[in-house]
């Protein structure tokens, strides 16, 4: 995980969800309708406070990989585990966003016979811890994002080893801080993340849902029955 996620949420309800004071600019309209099916290099919603209170912005979802590293698909997850020293510590430190989620996706099964899992929480947007960062991709000057992942808890494991650290109210507004940390400040938050999600992860059930939804190229994004319980 995460691999592909949904967010059908209007922008106003993602406004008034998490807690920004502004209205959506109504140019939002146009740049996004909602998606029920989110892939890597797509782009989606993040929220993200620059010291003058939060914003809603739509940032593409991957983090290329730095020249040191073997080439191949796009990262587009960071494991909670590395956030406090390595690859991705200037980002835990000042760069923290929140990915919304209506819920995400994973597979079990054999290669050939996958079965499709909606993994989700009750019918409130899931926050779930990101990084964002600007970088140069292609030639172009590009803001993008990664969506923190844990260990999962409790029957999550049944579907994937690992799932979204997703975030209490009370856990949002100190991850959205958008306040530079020492190392003192970055164990602090770890500490919160990893109790906000531990927390949350008792509260995310799942249902397998149809076939259709294995194939990013063919699958329509904009069809609400892709969440719906397979028959």
């Amino acid at each position: 995980m995460c691999g592909r996620f949904a967010l059908d949420a209007k922008t106003d309800d993602l406004v008034r969800g998490l807690f920004i004071q502004e209205p959506a600019p109504e140019d939002w309209w146009q740049q996004w309708r909602g998606s029920y099916s989110i892939a890597p290099t797509d782009s989606a919603p993040i929220v993200r406070d620059r010291s003058d209170g939060r914003t809603l912005e739509l940032v593409r979802w991957e983090w290329p990989k730095p020249a040191s590293r073997p080439r191949g698909a796009p990262i587009i997850n960071a494991r909670m585990e590395k956030l406090v020293s390595g690859f991705w510590t200037p980002a835990f430190t000042a760069a923290r966003c929140v990915v919304p989620m209506r819920g995400y996706y994973e597979w079990t099964g054999e290669k050939n016979f996958k079965i499709p899992h909606f993994l989700h929480g009750d019918d409130k947007i899931l926050a779930a811890a990101g990084l964002t960062w600007s970088m140069d991709l292609k030639g172009e000057r590009t803001r993008c994002f990664v969506v923190i992942t844990r260990q999962a808890h409790d029957a999550l494991g049944e579907v994937h080893d690992r799932m979204p650290a997703f975030l209490t109210p009370d856990a949002m507004d100190a991850w959205l801080d958008p306040i530079k940390l020492d190392q003192h400040g970055r164990l602090e938050l770890l500490g919160t993340l990893d109790d906000s999600s531990s927390t949350m992860a008792s509260t995310i059930r799942h249902h397998i849902v149809d076939r259709r939804v294995n194939s990013v190229r063919t699958v329509d994004p904009n069809d609400p029955t892709l969440i719906e319980p397979a028959a």
